[in-house]
Order: C-alpha cells, then structure tokens, then sequence
C-alpha cells in the first residue's frame, strides 16, 4: 500500500496533467462566455426580470401610442424613447435567457397609462409618465446596469419637458377652472352649513344656496376676466415695439437717442452700438442675424399662451364654479332636509374635492393621493368652521 503510493507520484502528475489538460478548455470557454461563468437565477429572480421586463415593453408601447398623436419634434422625441426602452428590454431578454418564457403582464400601472395613451394622448398621460420615471426602482436594484438607472433619470426630465408643453397650453382655463370648481365646492358647502345651523327652513338653505351660485359664478367670471386681460395688456406693454424702423431714417445722425433704446431693452453696449448703426443704414451687411437689420418677422404663436385668453378664463371659471357650487344644494334639491342633508352634501362636496386635487397633483407630477386629501382638509375644515359660527350667530339670534 505505501509502496504503491511511492509509485503513484507520476501516475498521479499524469492525472493531474490530464485533468488539467481536460479542464483547460472548459475554463478557457467559461472565461470567454460570461453567460456559461453566471450563476443561475433564484426564482425571485426570474419573476422580478419578467416584471421589468413586461413593464419596459408598456412603456414603449405607451410612447409610441402617444407618438401617433404628434407631429415633428415631439413625435420624433416620443419614438426615441420608445427606442431606448427597447434597450432596456433586450437586457432583461438577455438576462432571463431560457427563463423569459411566456409574456408576463405590465403593472397595472403601466396597463393604466397604456390605456390613457391609446383613448386620450393627453397632458395627463405625460405627466403620469414623467411621475413613473421618477419612481423608476433601477437604482436600487443590481442586476440594472447603473447607465440604465441613469437612463430613466434623463428620460424623467425629457418627459418633463414635454408635459411642461402640456401644460402651458392649457394652463390659463385649466387654472380658472380648477380654481373655480373649488371655489364654487367650498365655498357654497360653508354657506349652505353656515345657514342651516343657524336653525332656518331648508328652503331658505337652499334659495341661499342658489344665490351663493349665481352671485359666484358671475363674480368669478368677472374677476377672471379683468385679471386675465390685465395680465395680458402688462405683458404686451413689455414688448418691444418696432418703431425704431420707422423712425430710425428720420432721426438726426450726430445726436439721438436710439442708442438708450438698446441699452435700456438688456443690450451690452458693443451690440447696442452696433444695432444703432444697422438702424442708421451706415451697415448694410448682415453681420449677425441677432442685430439684423431687417424687421423682426411676424409672430405665429400667442406669446403669453400660458396666461389664457380673457373670454376663455372667464368662461371656465363661471362654468365650473357653477358646476362646483351646485353639489352642495344637491341634497336640497332631491328633497332632503337637516342633519342628513348636511351629511350627504358633505360627502358629495369631499368626492368632488378629491377629485380636483387629484388631478392637479396629475398635472403638477406629485401624488395626486396627496393633493386630493390637502384639497379635502381644506374644504370640509372651511365648511366645519363656518358650521360652528353659524351655530354660534344663531344662538344669539335666538
């Protein structure tokens, strides 16, 4: 036995060569193969991939359906991320292999959005998606590459962008309108408390009620009307005129003041200059399109879009105050009267709240959750303290 082990060193190198001489090439081919040398996924695993990867798919698909309803550069912006979401997607196919099996579904945060995108293609869907790439989980997660992690940040801010085109588009009458609504909610749910605790017949609740809406809806409408159109003659009185092209050729040569006219629009004083001599004629060349000589072209978009039209703000305000101060006198209406008609316009008006601050916590990219329950203090604690005076001014009454 000892000796057959004395006998065993070359046996045994001639083993250990072969083996080596076997093994060599397996490991040669694992080094080259990172796929062969990767250790195999947990079942926790393989379903967290699936998920990425069934939402990445979404997400593409959601860009591309809101693709469909743009033109030029936004259309061609929308299609580029859909693009670098495909990306993403061939990483989780890579990484999943064999396990990528049957199409998982997206969350049913990515369905929702696939669905506004096809049916709506709205402001709303943007500002959801700007909010989803915010809450993107590739940072925490390993298996993420960190350039996608850094990915889903640009592509937060690119949505941004786009939302914010959104958004300045509608945002004079949306403003209105919100503001409206929940003006009308407020602040006819604390006239109709404040009455009724004051002890009054619930026909008086309600004609107060009505009064409270009519007498609103025209004021807002009003103010909305001389605040947007205030704001917009503010604005173009900002506006450079072109009256030095027509007064320019007049002008004494030696001494004028065209020069304090640049300087005092933010112009340094070397393109002051500069300007001050293309307006005289004694430059002819085009030297920087900037200080151009020639007149400025015609406006084609509504420079103070973001501020709305007056007639528009004023219609929506009136509109939508009307239609927010008629769901407290609801319960009024249909014939309820006391406590429990005080109850169900509360619980309609909070409804109602909710919804608003929802959707301005939509457009604004914030929890809408958040907002809807800020919206919803707010409101129903105006109403609760004007309920308490009401009480109180009728007990002296009495």
């Amino acid at each position: 036995m000892s000796q057959h082990a004395k006998s065993d060193p070359h046996a045994s190198g001639t083993a250990s060569a072969s083996s080596a001489s076997t093994n060599g090439p397996a490991d040669g081919a694992a080094a080259s193969n990172p796929a062969a040398s990767r250790p195999e996924p947990s079942a926790a695993d393989i379903k967290r991939w699936r998920q990425y990867l069934a939402d990445e798919r979404a997400e593409a698909a959601v860009y591309r359906d809101l693709a469909q309803n743009r033109t030029g550069e936004e259309r061609a912006i929308l299609l580029a991320l859909a693009e670098a979401e495909g990306r993403h997607e061939a990483h989780w196919l890579k990484l999943l292999g064999e396990h990528a099996g049957k199409a998982r579904r997206a969350s049913l945060r990515s369905r929702f959005l696939g669905f506004l995108a096809r049916h709506f293609g709205s402001v709303f869907v943007l500002a959801l998606a700007q909010r989803a790439e915010g809450r993107s989980p590739y940072t925490r997660e390993p298996s993420a590459t960190p350039a996608m992690a850094a990915d889903e940040q640009i592509h937060e801010e690119v949505v941004r962008g786009l939302a914010t085109r959104g958004r300045n588009r509608l945002a004079g009458t949306f403003r209105a309108a919100v503001f409206g609504a929940n003006d009308g909610l407020v602040s006819n749910l604390s006239l109709v408390m404040g009455m009724a605790a004051t002890g009054v017949g619930s026909g008086v609740v309600l004609l107060s009620g009505i009064s409270g809406l009519l007498a609103g809806a025209f004021s807002m409408g009003a103010g909305e009307f001389v605040s947007v159109r205030s704001q917009r003659e503010l604005l173009d009185a900002t506006r450079p005129t072109q009256v030095t092209l027509v007064a320019a050729p007049q002008l004494d040569i030696e001494h004028n003041e065209l020069l304090l006219v640049y300087l005092a629009r933010g112009m340094s004083r070397e393109a002051a200059e500069h300007r001050v001599a293309e307006r005289m004629g004694l430059f002819t060349c085009d030297c920087d399109p900037s200080l151009s000589l020639h007149p400025e072209l015609p406006e084609t978009e509504d420079e103070h879009e973001a501020v709305g039209t007056a007639w528009g703000a004023a219609l929506s305000s009136f509109c939508f105050f009307a239609s927010g101060a008629i769901v407290p006198i609801i319960p009024f209406l249909f014939g309820m009267t006391g406590i429990g008609a005080l109850v169900v316009a509360a619980v309609l008006v909070g409804i109602a709240l909710l919804g608003t601050g929802g959707t301005v916590g939509l457009l604004s990219g914030t929890s809408p959750l958040t907002r809807g329950l800020r919206q919803l203090a707010i409101g129903l604690g105006a109403a609760g303290v004007t309920y308490l005076l009401g009480m109180a001014f009728g007990a002296v009454i009495a």
